[in-house]
């Protein structure tokens, strides 16, 4: 099994501090290590890693051909090669997704626009588009201030759904934390909510 984890948060986690999206994910990412004796991870870290928004620049490297490139073009479509290559090899996602303005943050937004390439992870076909990332299991640990599952505030599920979907990967599962920032007790509450989740699926 191959762990990929992507972290988007816009804060560090380090000493127990830090990131509450990140340590949920670190916690699954053991568990599923520990449960999966041979299992290997790679680790992905926005926080102290951005990717580069999709610009005009970048547009244009992807839609110059690989001969004609400059240098700096290359070294950019390099980058979301990468990226996208993690995927490919990856058996199992574990994506870290605070929720910031109601939405995803801009690191794991640079991210998607990164891996979702015509061609190569997703096509069009006569029958409309199809997803080229299949037969991976996708776990996204949602960390939020307020309380917003199911409910029409929720931008991110349906959001990550669709996408995640339009790439052909189909089996996600949510762990929420919710309520994190509406005191100590809601906070606790959250965390042990979602740990209980984690503790269930390793």
């Amino acid at each position: 099994m191959n762990i990929l984890q992507i972290n988007t948060s816009a804060r560090r986690y380090e000493n127990g501090q830090g990131s509450q999206s990140t340590r949920l994910a670190n916690e699954l990412s053991e568990r599923l290590l520990a449960a999966n004796p041979g299992a290997t991870l790679t680790l992905r870290d926005l926080t102290t890693r951005p990717l580069p928004v999709l610009d005009e620049a970048a547009l244009g490297a992807l839609f110059t051909p690989a001969e004609q490139r400059s240098a700096e073009q290359a070294a950019r479509v390099a980058q979301d090669d990468a990226l996208i290559a993690e995927v490919q090899a990856a058996d199992v996602l574990v994506l870290a997704v605070p929720m910031y303005n109601f939405g995803v943050t801009a690191q794991f937004k640079n991210w998607i626009d990164a891996i979702a390439r015509a061609g190569t992870t997703f096509r069009y076909t006569a029958q409309g588009p199809e997803g080229l990332l299949k037969g991976k299991k996708v776990y996204a640990v949602l960390t939020r201030g307020g309380q917003y599952r199911d409910t029409p505030a929720d931008s991110q599920v349906p959001w990550i759904k669709m996408v995640l979907g339009f790439l052909g990967m189909n089996d996600v599962q949510f762990i929420y934390a919710e309520g994190l920032n509406m005191g100590p007790e809601a906070a606790d509450a959250g965390l042990a909510s979602a740990q209980r989740d984690i503790a269930a699926i390793a």
